[in-house]
């Protein structure tokens, strides 16, 4: 079924979190500080893991790789949210909104599939030890990075092509970036067969690498239960908790967010969901892996204290 008559959208204007007037300023400095300490404590990590030769293993690559993506991540969406809270309605021109929804789609599903490469590694150095440094080599950790960042990308193009192939009947996006489900909203087609790919397409990048890595878990967690040693299992069961920390609570989010059905929760609920994924999980990477792993700790006072002696 069609919409009413259009006339050219060339440009969006932002409700952003007009719900929420009388909190802006709260909410401004609450996700500001977020927001300087997921900056800072990513760009440590990649720091850290660089200048250390105790953290240049598979599993602190694909987590400086992590890092560096969550970084970009919070660039393309958190600025213009914060910016949004201390202005007025902000507009945007299609072409940016397209822009920003490309490096979104790409560098979320980059951080999913950086995540199932985690879950291999760990899979990898505990269930076969022995073939560790053979089967995770330069080659193959390059790879999986270079294979995430490349069904991101695809999947974006796709995203971004099917988006704004048909004109907008509207020009107000009731959220503060420009994600797929609110832009689509104001779209003058039928958005029933998009929606139905957009699922498709959603349910794949979140359900199968969540799979694949509850998968290694299960075989980890047999592959540890069969230790000998108290300490032994302690000791791999730590290698595990940090990253699967991190991913329990971020497919948990992108789960909530983009499997739930079309118009189970209003739009404020839809927009704290959306403050989960773009401010809170990001800050998960530094918090965990910095208060959680011995080695970027141990790594951090190495850095610290060979500082202090220069």
């Amino acid at each position: 079924m069609m919409r009413r008559n259009h006339t050219a959208v060339s440009e969006f204007v932002f409700q952003g979190f007009s719900s929420f007037q009388e909190y802006k300023f709260t909410l401004f400095m609450i996700f500001l500080t977020l927001y300087l300490l997921t900056l800072t404590g990513n760009v440590i990590i990649v720091i850290i893991i660089s200048i250390d030769r105790h953290l240049h293993t598979p599993m602190y690559f694909f987590l400086s790789m992590l890092s560096t993506s969550e970084t970009v991540y919070t660039l393309v969406i958190v600025p213009r949210m914060l910016s949004s809270l201390v202005g007025s309605s902000q507009s945007m021109s299609l072409a940016s909104c397209a822009t920003q929804m490309f490096f979104f789609i790409t560098l979320a599903i980059n951080n999913c599939f950086l995540l199932t490469a985690m879950g291999y590694d760990r899979y990898v150095a505990i269930c076969n030890p022995l073939r560790y440094t053979v089967i995770m080599n330069k080659r193959v950790c390059a790879q999986l990075v270079l294979g995430s960042c490349s069904i991101g990308l695809l999947v974006a193009i796709i995203q971004i092509a099917s988006v704004f192939r048909a004109p907008f009947c509207d020009r107000e996006v009731a959220h503060y970036f420009c994600d797929i489900r609110p832009v689509m909203k104001l779209s003058c087609a039928d958005t029933t067969l998009h929606d139905i790919i957009n699922f498709i397409i959603s349910s794949l990048v979140i359900v199968v690498p969540m799979g694949l890595v509850f998968i290694s878990y299960i075989l980890i967690i047999s592959t540890i239960l069969k230790i000998a040693s108290a300490e032994g299992r302690k000791k791999a069961f730590a290698t595990c908790a940090s990253h699967l920390t991190v991913v329990i609570i971020h497919y948990g989010c992108a789960s909530i967010a983009y499997l739930k059905p079309k118009s189970e929760n209003t739009r404020d609920q839809d927009q704290l969901i959306s403050v989960t994924y773009t401010v809170f999980t990001p800050l998960l990477n530094p918090v965990v892996y910095t208060l959680r792993n011995k080695e970027v700790k141990d790594a951090i006072c190495r850095a610290i204290g060979k500082k202090a002696l220069d």
